[in-house]
C-alpha cells in the first residue's frame, strides 16, 4: 500500500503563521505537522509516499530532501492549487491501482492508522466527534456505512481515509480545483458505497491559530 499526504493548501485561516511558512511545516513541539504525519505513515509499514505541494512548495520540497533523502517520497508540484480532489486526480499515475492511505498534512492526531483496512471497493473514512468549529458534522455511520443527513451528523471527517483509485478513474470531474468531499465522496455516500468508523482518539484540525494553540497544549500534555 502507498500513502498520499495532501500538503498543497495555503492555510489562509492560519495567518500570520502561514505568511512565510507553508502550513505543513508549522511546528508542534519538536516536529512539524508534516513530519508527524510522515512518521505516523511509516509506523504502518508503508514506505512509498506521494506528497502534493503548491503554496511555498519549494520549502516543503527542501525539507523533505534534507530530512527524508533515503525514503521513497514522490513530490508532485502543482503550479496552481488543484484542491483535494484535483490534487489526487493529478497524482494518480504515482499512486498505482491499489487502495492507498490518504491523510491531510495539517492534522494532529493519535488515530491508529495502522488498524485501518487495506482494501476497499471505493473508500473508507475515519470520522471523529464533532469539534466546536463543525458542530453540525459531516456524516454519520450506520451499520458501518457512511450516511449524510441534511440537518445534523454525528461525525466530522478526520481527513484520514483509504481510497480506491478506481473512484477517480470511472467518474468525470469538473476542471480543477475541486475538492474530494463534494465532488467525489458525497455521491458515493448517497449510493451507500462508502464505509468507515468513529475514532475516539485525539484529533485536531490545525486550521486556525486557536487550534494550533490547542495542538501545542495537547503535545505538552503528551510529553
Amino acid at each position: 500500500m502507498k500513502a498520499m499526504v495532501l500538503a498543497a493548501g495555503i492555510g489562509k485561516r492560519l495567518l500570520p503563521f502561514t505568511k512565510d511558512m507553508p502550513k505543513p511545516l508549522i511546528e508542534v513541539g519538536t516536529e512539524t505537522l508534516l513530519d508527524r504525519n510522515i512518521n505516523k505513515i511509516l509506523g504502518t509499514g508503508i514506505t512509498e509516499i506521494v506528497i502534493n505541494v503548491s503554496y511555498l512548495g519549494d520549502m516543503i520540497e527542501k525539507h523533505l530532501a534534507e530530512n527524508y533523502a533515503d525514503l521513497d517520497i514522490t513530490v508532485i508540484k502543482e503550479q496552481c492549487i488543484l484542491g483535494t480532489g484535483g490534487g489526487i486526480l493529478n497524482a494518480l499515475e504515482h499512486l498505482g491501482d491499489e487502495p492507498f492511505l490518504l491523510i491531510n498534512a495539517d492534522t494532529y492526531h493519535e488515530i491508529p492508522i495502522d488498524k485501518l483496512p487495506t482494501k476497499t471497493a471505493s473508500a473508507y473514512l475515519v470520522g471523529v466527534p464533532n469539534p466546536d468549529h463543525n458542530k453540525l458534522g459531516d456524516f454519520s455511520i450506520k451499520n458501518n456505512k457512511v450516511t449524510i443527513s441534511e440537518s445534523h451528523n454525528e461525525l466530522t471527517f478526520a481527513g484520514i481515509s483509504i481510497i480506491n483509485p478506481i473512484i477517480f478513474k470511472t467518474n468525470q470531474f469538473p476542471k480543477a480545483p475541486f475538492d474530494i468531499w463534494n465532488y467525489v465522496l458525497k455521491d458515493l455516500i448517497n449510493q451507500n458505497k462508502i464505509s468507515g468508523h468513529k475514532a475516539s482518539e485525539l484529533w485536531i484540525d490545525v486550521g486556525s491559530p486557536e487550534r494550533l494553540s490547542l495542538a501545542i497544549s495537547a503535545h505538552k500534555e503528551e510529553n
